[in-house]
C-alpha cells in the first residue's frame, strides 16, 4: 500500500508525492530519522525549540522548509527521499506537512 506525503508552502502551492512500499521496505524509523538530522544540518536549519532538543516533527518541517519549494516542485530525488524518509519515520498512509502554519498532520 502506497503512503502519500502532501508539502504545503502556500494556497495552490501543494506538492503531493506517492511513496511506494518499495521505497519503504527495509528503511527503519532510525535510518529515517538519521537522513532527515543529516539534512536538518546541511540545511543548516533552524531548531523551533530553544533548549536545543529536535523532535522528528521539527525536522520534518525545517528540512522541508530550508529545503525550499523548487525542491519539491521539480519532483526529484531529494524531494522523493524525503517524501520516503517522513512516510518512514511517522507510519501514517497520508501526511500533510504544511509550512505556512507550521504543522504536520
Amino acid at each position: 500500500m502506497s503512503q502519500v506525503v502532501i508539502v504545503a508552502f502556500g494556497p495552490e502551492r501543494e506538492f503531493e508525492l506517492t511513496v511506494s512500499d518499495s521505497e519503504t521496505a527495509g528503511l527503519k524509523k532510525d535510518e529515517a530519522r538519521a537522513w532527515l538530522a543529516k539534512e536538518f544540518e546541511a540545511l543548516e536549519c533552524t531548531p523551533s525549540n530553544p533548549m536545543g532538543k529536535v523532535l522528528v516533527l521539527d525536522m520534518i518541517l525545517n528540512v522541508a522548509k530550508y529545503g525550499g519549494e523548487a525542491r519539491f516542485a521539480e519532483n526529484g530525488p531529494w524531494a522523493q527521499r524525503f517524501a520516503a524518509v517522513t512516510a518512514a519515520a511517522l507510519e501514517r498512509p497520508v501526511v500533510r506537512v504544511d509550512i505556512p502554519s507550521f504543522t504536520v498532520g
